[in-house]
């Protein structure tokens, strides 16, 4: 039919005949019917909101919230002057900044998007396992927040003196459970930029309204996250330690002004220690001073291997009730096994050594491709962390070039919200025999 082709809007006439159920829930299950099953094709441009509306019978506001709707499920895209139109078939949400990343073909020989620790740097897990099998209360329906063995083990290098605890698979899923209970959908969030791309797809999903928060060498700045709580957000979101994209921490000096500003809110605190122990850093919490509205999640999966799947969050009572009630729609609790294999490895001295080795060996790794790049003119500021955040004049250039060379790296726009060009390059797994021909690359793609 003439009305669905890409190049035309759809008539709202005949959109109206199509949906029978007019509240907005029917609305967009039907539009996202017709959109599946391709009777409305991709790149197609749907009625105005009025117009539409007129045609059913319905308020405006009807309309939009249905498209609201569809576009929080990346099945619509567009607003305002420039209409709205059809962009996917696909309804489920989905991760899409990290879906992106995705897998660059067989003719890349450095694949350093992902900022992931090197396996043979990992501990070892046989007998790791063997302890977690003899764990309390084994193969139990009981939905217990924590195992007592991890709590035990996580207490003493905790940042605070948190009033509940509860582990989780990963730290992602920690945050997810986080933002997915305490944050309505359509919320305002203050988040620092750059952050995680999954955090990014997280809010996408909810609706949020992100409001950046910039950062420099000792974290997010002071008046940036002022002027940010100045839009009463319900959430600011950041990194209490090593950050996972720039490598920046706050310093003592920081700490107490961003405490000091944040006192003088309502806004819930979300902290994500993504590196976890791999960090040359203390940990520090904004539960030392604000333990009523912070929770702070540390994930194991850098230190100890992600296929341990596991993190800790901490929070209030109140708040960490909240997380564990919605997380009963799913799992429910963490594997006893792996959680009791995570707290035999903490306690284990051999285990310790082994970190305190690793985070030596990723810090020689990122400073001799710091030191060469510096030598050929790129000058990075020595950092802590996994990776390596470096402006360019054109990520699409950068990554082109990286490309033709064999080297996929992640682009700043999957991480940041505010303007720039950036790449980050993975440095945990780049060996030596490496290191001088990634640094030319990169020379290449600053252009």
């Amino acid at each position: 039919m003439a009305e669905n082709s890409p190049e035309k809007t759809l008539d709202a006439q005949w959109l109206a005949t199509q949906l029978q159920d007019r509240s907005m829930r029917g609305i967009a299950i039907e539009t996202a019917a017709l959109i599946r099953s391709g009777v409305i094709e991709i790149g197609t441009h749907l009625p105005a909101v009025r117009e539409l509306a007129q045609a059913l019978g319905v308020s405006p506001a009807t309309v939009s919230a249905a498209w609201g709707q569809l576009r929080r499920q990346k099945v619509i895209a567009g607003r305002g002057r420039n209409g709205v139109w059809v962009c996917g078939d696909m309804l489920s949400p989905r991760p899409a900044r990290f879906e992106k990343i995705g897998n660059f073909g067989e003719h890349i020989i450095a694949d350093l998007a992902l900022s992931s620790p090197d396996p043979a740097l990992l501990p070892e897990l046989h007998e790791a396992m063997q302890h977690g099998v003899s764990a309390d209360n084994l193969n139990s329906y009981q939905r217990e927040a924590i195992a007592p063995a991890l709590l035990d083990a996580v207490k003493p290098d905790w940042p605070y003196n948190a009033p509940s605890f509860m582990a989780a698979d990963g730290g992602f899923d920690a945050m997810n459970l986080t933002l997915q209970t305490l944050l309505m959908q359509g919320s305002v969030v203050a988040i620092e930029d750059p952050t995680a791309t999954r955090l990014l797809d997280m809010l996408d999903n909810l609706g949020a309204q992100v409001v950046p928060v910039k950062c420099d060498e000792f974290g997010p700045i002071p008046e940036s996250l002022s002027l940010a709580l100045n839009k009463n957000p319900s959430a600011f979101i950041y990194q209490p330690r090593t950050h996972s994209h720039c490598g920046h921490a706050l310093n003592d000096a920081r700490f107490a002004a961003l405490a000091e500003i944040l006192g003088e809110s309502n806004t819930l605190i979300i902290e994500d220690d993504g590196i976890g122990q791999l960090s040359a850093y203390p940990p520090v919490s904004m539960g030392s001073v604000l333990p009523d509205r912070t929770v702070h999640v540390r994930s194991y999966s850098k230190a100890y291997g992600p296929d341990l799947r596991l993190a800790v969050l901490s929070g209030s009572e109140d708040l960490v009730k909240q997380i564990k009630s919605f997380r009963n729609f799913g799992a429910g609790w963490s594997s006893r096994i792996l959680q009791q294999a995570l707290a035999w490895l903490i306690n284990d001295a051999k285990t310790q050594a082994g970190i305190t080795h690793a985070k030596a060996v990723y810090a020689e790794r990122r400073k001799a491709m710091s030191d060469a790049l510096r030598i050929r003119g790129v000058n990075i500021p020595e950092r802590d962390g996994l990776a390596i955040w470096i402006p360019v004049p054109s990520e699409q250039f950068a990554l082109v070039t990286l490309a033709a060379r064999g080297i996929a790296v992640l682009p700043g726009e999957r991480c940041r919200i505010g303007p720039g060009q950036f790449i980050r390059i993975s440095t945990s797994q780049i060996m030596a025999d490496k290191v001088d021909l990634i640094a030319d690359a990169i020379v290449l793609a600053m252009g």
